[in-house]
């Protein structure tokens, strides 16, 4: 079969079939895409300006933040152009980048979460060693090892994705274009692409997960071997913040990608998408500012400064 998807693009249903509710989930999309980009751009200047937050923990922060907000823009603006009006197309062109990038950085931000964990567990097993070991070159060096592997993973699937027979109505049931939606969406042989997406969940996602609850294992032992009270919340503190940014897109990303194939889990995993896609990128800032107080104090420090520029 010829693939009739290149010359009209897709439509992007999202949540066509419930369309009262399609304004509430504009309104939550639009005010979640404001907070990410406030929270995540707060983030990255008071990591750039505040010097007590150049630390490596920080520099990994920064980038998830960074990689936050590319993650966001390249689907809401679309999503909230279908939500608010008939009009659900997408160019197989805009498809195929929102595609690209998606697949990109959703692969960094796996890796990244890994590296954050390796950092949380040497700064609590082995405080002593610490500036050692996570010296700014390894930094440099891990942050970009996460970054390559996304972009390889996108240029490895993107094209065997796109190369794919689909079917003359070009209707995805997603609101964005990702692999398994596209893969539905195929009338042809899809499972060279199925086992492509099976291998690549266990390395992007099984593997990561696995040395990031093996982390906060041995954290969790070294953690419980500190005598006071005082010194096991402070380690446990410094480690709260990544380990629930970790549930909330581990939890929602399974959800998409390892879904057994039944129309209930398909919709369900649509939810789970808009919130790992929208979500999760705006409750990252609020969940590293609330419960941490470095960034507090760095955001106060940085409005004392303004205020004092604005007296004088």
């Amino acid at each position: 079969m010829v693939n009739q998807s290149s010359p009209m693009g897709f439509l992007l249903l999202g949540f066509s079939e419930h369309p009262a509710l399609e304004r509430t989930l504009f309104v939550v999309v639009f005010t979640s895409y404001l907070l990410t980009l406030v929270g995540n751009t707060l983030i990255i200047l008071l990591s750039v300006l505040d010097p007590r937050l150049h630390s490596p923990m920080y520099f990994f922060l920064s980038n998830l933040s960074f990689l936050d907000l590319c993650f966001t823009t390249t689907c809401v603006p679309q999503m909230l152009v279908n939500l608010w009006g008939p009009k659900k197309t997408i160019s197989f062109l805009g498809c195929s980048v929102q595609l690209f990038i998606f697949l990109s950085l959703g692969t960094t931000e796996c890796i990244l979460l890994t590296v954050m964990a390796f950092d949380r567990y040497v700064a609590v097993c082995q405080p002593l060693h610490y500036a050692t070991i996570i010296h700014p070159r390894l930094c440099w060096q891990l942050a970009s090892v996460a970054w390559v592997i996304g972009l390889v993973e996108s240029v490895v699937q993107t094209p065997s994705t796109l190369r794919l027979p689909f079917c003359p109505h070009r209707q995805v049931d997603d609101f964005v274009c990702e692999v398994p939606a596209l893969i539905r969406l195929s009338c042809g042989d899809t499972s060279y692409n199925e086992i492509q997406m099976a291998v690549a969940s266990v390395f992007i996602l099984v593997v990561p997960l696995s040395l990031i609850l093996v982390s906060y294992g041995a954290i969790t032992r070294a953690v419980l071997r500190i005598n006071s009270a005082k010194g096991r919340r402070k380690a446990f503190g410094t480690c709260s913040s990544h380990l629930a940014v970790v549930t909330l897109f581990y939890s929602s990303v399974i959800a998409v990608y390892l879904q057994p194939k039944n129309p209930y889990a398909q919709e369900r995993g649509k939810f789970f998408g808009l919130f790992y896609a929208v979500g999760t990128p705006s409750l990252n800032p609020l969940i590293y500012t609330l419960r941490n107080k470095e960034v507090t104090r760095a955001f106060r420090r940085l409005l004392g400064k303004e205020t004092g520029l604005t007296q004088s």
